[in-house]
C-alpha cells in the first residue's frame, strides 16, 4: 500500500467545505461537519493520515510538508473551493514532485476533463462514490486499470475510465470512528442545533427523493437508499462513548435516515439500550408512531429540510412532501417532545415575494426550535443547475464557481426576471429576523439558557456571531 494522506485543503476562514455539509459555504455560526466521506477510505489503507484543514485552522504552509512524508494525496474538493484546492494541489506537488496527487467530490465527479485541464499537478480525479477507487490506486494498480476514475493520459488526453459498479454491500465498509480518534478533535466540530462535541456517522448512502436542487443523490450517492445493517451501526454507535467519552450526541447523517421505518426503529430500539442520546436527517413525512417509537429510545433532535412554504416550490423541485403534511408533522413532534431544527430553501424555481412571504409565514407557523435559511445553490451536476443554464437564470459565463463571496458566504447565483439576486439574498436576512427577533421565540430560547447554564455562553457566542452575519450579509454585494 502506498502511504496514502487525505486531505481537505485549507479554506476560508471558517468555511465548511466537507461532503457532510448540504451548503457549501461560510455558515452564520460557526459549522463543521465531519469528513466522513474522506475518513471512509483512509479507515481501508494501513499508514494513512486525514488532515481536515478548517476545523483545525491548519493553513496551506502547515499542510504541505506533509506532501514529503506520503506516496499519494487525495483532497477533497466543491465547486466554490477548486480554485483554492487546485493551488493546495500544486504546492503538495512542488514540495513532493513524485506524490500521486487525486481529487474527490461532486465538483470532479461530474466535471472530470475539466477538473483535470486546471493543473497539471492532478494526476487523476475519482468520480462517484471513491472509497475502493482510492484503495486501488493505494495498492499500485495502473491507472487504466481502475474503475471510477479519469487521468490524463501519456500525450496530454484525458481519458475516462468505466464507472465504478454502486455499492450495495454498505457493510464491507469499516467503522470511521477509529480514523476521528485516531486523526481528529471532536472539540473542533460545531454545530449549532447539535450538543456539543458530537460525532456523525452515515449508516447509509443514496435519497430515495428527487429534489432537483440536492448535490449528493444527484451526482455521487444516487437515489437508491443502501443502508448498514442493524448489528452493524449499533456495533459502531457502540463503540463511541468509550473512544469519545467526552461526545453528548450522536448524529446520523444520511439523506433521510427514517426512509426505512422499521429499520429506524430498530436501531433507534439499540441505541435505546445503549443508552445513546443521537439525532438524524428526516422528511416532514414521518408518522406520529414512528416518531414515538424514536422519542422513546434517544432521539433529541430532528434536521427537517421543509425548503418552502408554498405547495407549489414544493412541487417545482419535486420534493414530494404536502405542506399540510408538514405541518401535522410539526405538531407530532412539539406534542412528542422532538426538537426540530428546519432548513429553508429561498430562491427556488418559481420563487416570488408572496412565496417567500408564505415561507416566513409558515416557518413562523411550524416553528422549529432553530432554522437555517439558504439560497437555491445551482450546483454543477444538478437538475437545478441545468434548469438555470437553459433558462438564463445564470450569467452565461457562469461556470458553477460563482456560490461563495471572496469570504466564504453564500450568493445568489440565481435571478429571475421578476425576482433578482438582491431580492433573493435580501429574503434570507428578512425570513431570519422574522423567525427569531419576536417575544415568543426570544422568551424560548432565553428559558433555554436558563434550564442549562452550560448552553449559556454558547449561546451567546452564536448568538453574536449572527448578528455579525447579518451585519455582514446586509453588505456582501448579490452576485453580479
Amino acid at each position: 500500500m502506498m502511504r496514502a494522506l487525505f486531505l481537505q485543503p485549507p479554506s476560508f476562514e471558517g468555511f465548511d467545505g466537507g461532503a457532510g455539509a448540504r451548503y457549501q459555504a461560510k455558515r452564520e455560526v460557526r459549522s463543521y461537519w465531519y469528513p466522513t466521506w474522506l475518513a471512509q477510505p483512509a479507515a481501508m489503507i494501513p499508514g494513512s493520515k486525514l488532515v481536515d484543514a478548517p476545523p483545525a485552522g491548519l493553513s496551506l504552509d502547515d499542510v504541505v510538508p506533509l506532501a514529503r512524508q506520503y506516496e499519494l494525496a487525495v483532497l477533497y474538493t466543491s465547486s466554490p473551493t477548486f480554485a483554492g484546492d487546485v493551488r493546495a494541489a500544486e504546492a503538495l506537488k512542488a514540495a513532493n514532485p513524485s506524490l500521486l496527487v487525486g481529487m474527490a467530490g461532486a465538483k470532479v465527479a461530474v466535471e472530470a476533463e475539466q477538473s483535470l485541464r486546471a493543473s497539471t499537478a492532478i494526476d487523476f480525479v475519482a468520480r462517484e462514490e471513491f472509497d475502493f477507487t482510492i484503495v486501488e490506486v493505494a495498492e499500485g494498480r495502473p491507472l487504466a486499470a481502475i474503475d471510477g476514475i479519469s487521468y490524463t493520459g501519456a500525450n496530454g488526453e484525458v481519458v475516462r475510465n468505466p464507472d465504478r459498479q454502486i455499492l450495495t454491500d454498505m457493510d464491507r465498509l469499516p467503522f470511521v470512528t477509529p480514523v476521528y480518534k485516531r486523526d481528529l478533535r471532536p472539540e473542533n466540530y460545531y454545530i449549532g442545533y447539535l450538543r456539543h462535541p458530537y460525532v456523525s456517522l452515515y449508516t447509509g448512502r443514496g435519497c430515495r427523493s428527487r429534489c432537483t436542487f440536492c448535490l449528493w443523490p444527484q451526482t455521487i450517492g444516487g437515489h437508491l437508499y443502501r443502508t448498514r445493517g442493524v448489528d452493524h451501526v449499533l456495533a459502531e454507535a457502540a463503540l463511541v462513548p468509550h473512544l469519545f467519552p467526552q461526545v453528548k450526541e450522536l448524529f446520523f447523517d444520511d439523506d433521510t435516515f427514517t426512509d426505512d421505518r422499521p429499520r429506524a426503529e430498530a436501531i433507534a430500539r439499540g441505541l435505546g439500550r445503549l443508552g445513546i442520546t443521537w439525532s438524524c436527517n428526516a422528511k416532514a413525512n414521518v408518522p406520529r408512531e414512528t416518531l414515538q417509537v424514536l422519542a422513546e429510545h434517544g432521539l433529541r433532535l430532528l434536521v427537517v429540510g421543509y425548503e418552502s412554504g408554498s405547495q407549489q416550490i414544493l412541487n417545482n423541485v419535486k420534493k414530494g412532501l404536502r405542506v399540510d403534511r408538514a405541518r401535522r408533522f410539526a405538531a407530532d413532534c412539539r406534542d412528542l417532545g422532538i426538537t426540530v431544527h428546519g432548513t429553508f430553501l429561498l430562491g427556488l424555481p418559481g420563487e416570488t415575494q408572496q412565496t417567500i412571504r408564505e415561507t416566513i409565514s409558515f416557518a413562523r407557523e411550524v416553528n422549529p426550535h432553530t432554522i437555517q435559511v439558504s439560497v437555491a445553490a445551482p450546483y454543477p451536476g444538478t437538475e437545478l443547475y441545468r434548469q438555470a443554464k437553459e433558462n438564463g437564470w445564470l450569467p452565461a459565463d457562469d461556470d458553477g464557481g460563482a456560490l461563495v463571496s471572496d469570504q466564504g458566504t453564500q450568493l445568489a447565483a440565481l435571478s429571475y426576471p421578476h425576482l433578482g439576486h438582491t431580492e433573493i439574498l435580501d429574503s434570507v436576512d428578512t425570513l431570519y429576523r422574522r423567525f427569531y427577533f419576536r417575544a415568543g421565540k426570544l422568551a424560548e430560547m432565553s428559558a433555554e439558557m436558563l434550564r442549562q447554564p452550560d448552553m449559556a455562553a454558547r449561546r451567546l457566542r452564536e448568538g453574536g456571531e449572527f448578528l455579525r452575519f447579518l451585519r455582514r450579509n446586509a453588505r456582501t454585494p448579490a452576485a453580479s
